[in-house]
């Protein structure tokens, strides 16, 4: 368990505050508005040292940036994501886990881990732009 310094309670409150994807560099320009002095650098760790405890989700984009949200499930679960304004919903996906593990447990794999996200439009933007 990581210590709870004031830097990383100010990022925990600003991700639970938070309900999209949001980059390193876009909560540490939040935590600057709201008057905090919080380090880039302590940014990236802190969200590091939340993603590996569990806390928190982590979306990689198409170019490669990792994207943090706080995880509304503990369990196991896949993200609906939208590719205009970031809307994001929490699914469970049984079908994936089993052909996940079938195919790992086919070429001689154990202990099959996989991440699955798929990207569109919600409706909301769909509307919008009609």
């Amino acid at each position: 368990m990581q210590r709870m310094t004031k830097q990383r309670a100010a990022i925990a409150e600003l991700l639970t505050n938070t309900e999209d994807f949001k980059s390193a560099q876009q909560l540490h320009d939040l935590l600057k508005a709201a008057g905090h002095t919080t380090g880039l650098a302590t940014v990236y760790r802190t969200l590091q040292n939340l993603a590996d405890a569990g806390e928190l989700d982590v979306l990689r984009t198409a170019d490669g940036e990792m994207l943090f949200r706080e995880c509304e499930r503990t369990e196991h679960h896949h993200h609906l994501v939208c590719r205009s304004c970031g809307k994001t919903i929490e699914i469970d996906g049984p079908t994936v886990e089993d052909w996940a593990h079938k195919v790992g447990t086919s070429f001689g794999f154990t202990q099959i881990e996989h991440t699955i996200e798929l990207f569109g439009t919600c409706q909301s933007c769909l509307d919008a732009h009609a």
